[in-house]
């Protein structure tokens, strides 16, 4: 009995540090030529969106252009949640996806919103399904926030699907 206490201790102390070690949010791909590339095209997305606001939205839907490539493409949600522009969930659109959950739970809508507005930028992962197929992968994304003409606070992403 005294070793269940004692384990049950030792999780207690030693739980807040896995939980806020960055190993417990290791959610940074490794430096590669891809994680530079996401970063260089959110980026650009973002100066887009700084100076054009959502009439740059078309241009980010245009499959095989330098927004969308193959599984890489641009999203865009206010700071509340709502998905404002998705090339490949159109329907999703004007809906708030802040209780949108991957297959281990994680409110993966709510870390972009909650990257961009404490931080202002950074990456996350998450596990989906990638489109036409049921089985969840793994799949990075960097965010950014970026302020509209109109004065509007935004978050752009893009991501990659991890091996």
């Amino acid at each position: 009995m005294k070793w269940k206490v004692f384990g049950f201790r030792i999780l207690m102390a030693m739980g807040p540090l896995f939980l806020f070690s960055p190993l417990g949010f290791s959610a940074e791909p490794a430096q590669t030529e891809q994680v530079k590339q996401v970063v260089a095209l959110v980026d650009k997305a973002g100066s887009l969106l700084a100076s054009q606001g959502k009439q740059s939205f078309p241009q980010f839907k245009v499959k095989d252009s330098e927004w969308w490539k193959g599984d890489s493409y641009i999203f865009v949600y206010d700071m509340d949640g709502t998905l404002l522009m998705h090339p490949i969930y159109p329907f999703l659109e004007g809906k708030r996806l802040t209780d949108l959950r991957d297959i281990h739970m994680k409110a993966f809508v709510q870390e972009v919103v909650n990257i961009a507005k404490s931080k202002g930028s950074g990456w996350f992962d998450f596990m989906l399904p990638r489109p036409g197929e049921s089985i969840p992968s793994k799949k990075y994304a960097y965010v950014k926030s970026v302020k509209l003409p109109d004065g509007t606070m935004v978050a752009v992403g893009s991501g990659f699907w991890g091996q």
